[in-house]
């Protein structure tokens, strides 16, 4: 028997699939039947005699700061939460996983599953006799698991918590730092120990009654647990929802995570058999987006029918709601089809009568956001100085042209055009909209297709048709360069307010420096 010196609860995801509730609290803060989850958890702990617990953070972390003072556990914070899977969160508390119960923030026991003593190493489990999307093990006589694996139509299913015994726990750390290539980065640790097993200490299956352990993944799950959830949400989102369409609780449902953006985070919801879309706003976006021009924006383009998917926007919080189009695709840039079709819209978009008194000034704005940066780590933006002075002395060329300002999107990525079957197409999300230059409208595509010059030209001319100069040809080039710093500066913003930019970043800078020569 080893005797069980810590606890480790993991409680630094997002939780993204459990929309709306996780864009306003992590999981681990959800109360089923009147308590919190994670407090469920510690005290039920602590009821066996396990007073060492530590709880890695990430998520929203500040929100679990009363922990301490009211149980004394061990705060951790994973500053790679964002990016990496529960592996990473391990890896933070590694001194701590010798003979120490492995939990998840989200796990509810209806019964104290915690002992002083366990015999050996085990990942708790029910057996089933439909499919599921938990992992399925397979084992020995024992109970020691042979195979773990998805997609069986019945079993043996991993749910809950695992003890992990010190021999275990040191081979499982000494595998996982050896993955510098980042197999396991995202993936959640049951993978690394499903390849290893042959070389894991012995693993064993510790088989619960039906109904004694629950893992909530979906907000729909929690309502069928917890029937309280249907008549009051405990959700400002689901509020918001309420006031728009005049319903209760109950009447929304089949709520869909949609991938993450780059600005904000979206979901689905069904009212009546309609599918709509919640828009919620990213972090720090507050400074950086002005909305009231973009619910203006948002009127206007409704008017001219190139965005009818817009239903409502609350300037002073952020949040959106819109039409759900269930039928489209997004262009593809390699396609001159898509191209022309694409070019034409942003012809009607900037021959339209719209005026507005603001819109998006791709050197002054990156100026601004570098201000912020510099408040926030001085002498960040120190490599990019020399770029930067390229960029500048570009810009200065544009000055006084002669091309004049129109209505423009801002943000013209592949990801806000919807290409329909019947040959309509829709340009969505208006948050750096306004009276601007037309060059960036332009400029931006070609930034994000990463086109070369010569394809990029050759787009420039398709938009310009009969009015082509080589000086206008020009201006568009520079913008090109301009619209990639300004959202090169804009992506080390969001990143320092805790977003994660990914490979966009890097291809921003890349194009502005390709583009500025």
């Amino acid at each position: 028997m080893s005797k069980v010196r810590h606890a480790v609860i993991l409680a630094a995801g997002a939780a993204t699939r459990f929309v709306p509730l996780s864009l306003e609290q992590p999981k681990g803060l959800f109360s089923v039947g009147g308590q919190r989850l994670i407090d469920r958890q510690i005290e039920q702990l602590r009821e066996a005699g396990i007073d060492d617990i530590t709880v890695v953070l990430g998520y929203k972390k500040e929100m679990f700061d009363y922990l301490a003072p009211k149980y004394g556990v061990r705060l951790i914070d994973n500053p790679r939460y964002n990016v990496t899977n529960n592996i990473d969160s391990l890896l933070c508390a590694a001194e701590y996983l010798e003979d120490a119960y492995i939990c998840s923030c989200d796990d509810y026991f209806a019964e104290n599953p915690f002992r002083s003593e366990e015999e050996h190493s085990f990942y708790a489990g029910e057996e089933v006799d439909y499919a599921s999307k938990e992992m399925f093990v397979s084992t020995d006589r024992s109970g020691r698991i042979t195979r773990m694996d998805k997609g069986r139509k019945k079993g043996k299913i991993l749910l809950g918590h695992s003890f992990w015994t010190a021999e275990f726990a040191r081979k499982f750390i000494l595998i996982a730092r050896a993955d510098k290539e980042g197999k396991y980065s995202q993936s959640y640790w049951e993978w690394l120990v499903r390849d290893y097993l042959p070389v894991l200490p012995p693993f064993y299956f510790k088989a619960y009654p039906n109904g004694t352990v629950y893992e909530f993944d979906y907000f729909e799950e929690l309502r069928a647990f917890d029937s309280d959830y249907m008549a009051d949400s405990r959700s400002r989102i689901i509020e918001n929802i309420k006031k728009v369409f005049g319903c209760t609780d109950a009447d929304i449902t089949d709520f869909r995570k949609i991938s993450e953006g780059l600005t904000n985070t979206s979901f689905i919801f069904r009212i009546d058999g309609k599918d709509y879309i919640y828009r919620h706003p990213g972090d720090g976006t507050e400074k950086i987006i002005d909305r009231v021009h973009e619910k203006a924006s948002l009127e206007k383009a409704k008017e001219l029918g190139i965005d009818p998917t817009y239903i409502h926007l609350d300037e002073r919080e952020g949040w959106k709601i819109s039409w759900y189009v269930p039928e489209f695709r997004e262009p593809d840039y390699a396609s001159d089809e898509d191209s022309a079709r694409i070019l034409a819209v942003l012809r009607e978009l900037h021959a339209s009568p719209v005026v507005l008194d603001w819109g998006l000034k791709p050197w002054e704005d990156s100026l601004e956001i570098e201000c912020l940066l510099e408040e926030k780590a001085p002498g960040c933006f120190a490599p990019y100085l020399e770029l930067k002075a390229r960029i500048g002395r570009l810009y200065e060329k544009t000055v006084g042209d002669g091309v004049r300002k129109c209505f423009c999107h801002g943000d013209t990525y592949k990801h806000n055009w919807m290409l329909r079957p019947d040959g309509s197409v829709i340009l969505i999300d208006w948050e750096y909209s306004g009276y601007a230059d037309p060059g960036i409208d332009v400029g931006y595509y070609i930034v994000d297709a990463m086109y070369d010059r010569e394809r990029a030209r050759t787009f420039i001319r398709e938009y310009l048709q009969e009015s082509w100069t080589p000086a206008l040809e020009q201006h568009y080039l520079i913008y090109s360069a301009l619209i990639a710093w300004y959202w090169f500066v804009w992506a080390l913003y969001r990143e320092s307010c805790g977003a994660a930019m990914g490979e966009s970043l890097n291809n921003w800078l890349e194009m502005a420096k390709y583009y500025s020569k």
